[in-house]
């Protein structure tokens, strides 16, 4: 990949000036179908981004020392490896990359949630530090699952470079590695059945209490960014590959937000599970489909 098209990729798309406002969007979608669901009216489409500027005019607490400089440095280390993750999705055939970029892309992926839990402690506020507590507990479980999936499928075509898991051609083991990926995002993005770190009800919100004004409008961003790069794996493996980079790029945010509105009716349907209940689900159920997965790959291997 040359410089030239590594920044269009970083700065344009799928970079930062398509992903915020598609952070934006995605986050309007799933609140305003949530609410559909269950019969409220829900917000307005600008929302997400009048919160984000209306927390920029918000003062925020002051902090001495270095708690003070790593509770500012979370948030912004959180959006820079979210949006460094997102530049890699191969969203248009022969886009470049290079290799092992996946597995630089599965480093800046797990990076929000450490920094997450890393911010909760460093507040020293006991809301926060329950709510690192279950992030670390919750993150542990799915991480396990996540990377799994992806490294089966990209072992399945012995290569570590995300362009060639995107081309290549169907099999049952890509299908599994994509529903086990998609199994994992509802607790990544922390949503219903796997809202555990940010129960409000229980722990206000959980490692981000102690945060307000512009350092919580990068959190909210940090957090939309998440959706789309989840979202926007998920839509790269399962994207039909066109040749016109028009057509894929409509293509990418169609099966995107379709992932959106899937996620948020799983999470209008059910409740938050206990973090007992949410580490058996990953332990026993998802992990049995990453073991399949695994499974069929050296049978594959062997010619079975």
């Amino acid at each position: 990949m040359n410089v030239t098209r590594a920044l269009i990729r970083l700065l344009l798309f799928p970079g930062l000036l398509f992903a915020v406002p598609a952070a934006w969007l995605f986050l309007w979608v799933e609140r305003k179908s949530v609410a559909l669901m269950q019969q409220r009216i829900g917000p307005p489409f600008m929302q997400p981004c009048f919160d984000f500027v209306k927390l920029l005019g918000k003062s925020t607490p002051p902090r001495q020392g270095i708690n003070g400089v790593l509770m500012r440095s979370w948030p912004i280390l959180a959006v820079a490896s979210s949006i460094g993750a997102l530049a890699l999705l191969p969203v248009f055939a022969r886009s470049g990359g290079f290799a092992g970029d996946l597995i630089l892309f599965l480093g800046l992926l797990e990076l929000p949630a450490f920094f997450v839990i890393a911010a909760g402690y460093t507040s020293r506020s006991l809301f926060a530090e329950v709510g690192s507590v279950r992030e670390a507990v919750l993150s542990v479980s799915y991480s396990v699952v996540f990377i799994t999936a992806v490294l089966a499928i990209a072992l399945s075509q012995h290569s570590f470079r995300l362009q060639d898991l995107a081309e290549a051609p169907l099999s049952v083991l890509r299908v599994l590695g994509v529903v086990a990926i998609l199994i994992c995002i509802p607790a990544k993005l922390h949503i219903n059945p796997f809202s555990l770190p940010n129960a409000e009800q229980e722990i206000y919100a959980g490692p981000m209490t102690e945060y307000a004004g512009p350092e919580l409008a990068l959190w909210e961003i940090s957090h939309g960014l998440e959706w789309v790069t989840m979202t926007g794996l998920v839509a790269s493996l399962a994207l039909p590959r066109t040749g016109f980079w028009f057509v894929d790029a409509l293509l990418f945010v169609t099966i995107a937000l379709g992932i959106v509105l899937l996620l948020s009716g799983v999470a209008a349907a059910t409740a938050r599970l206990t973090i007992d209940a949410a580490t058996r689900f990953y332990g026993r159920c998802v992990l049995v489909l990453a073991v399949l997965m695994v499974s069929s790959f050296v049978f594959i291997r062997s010619g079975l």
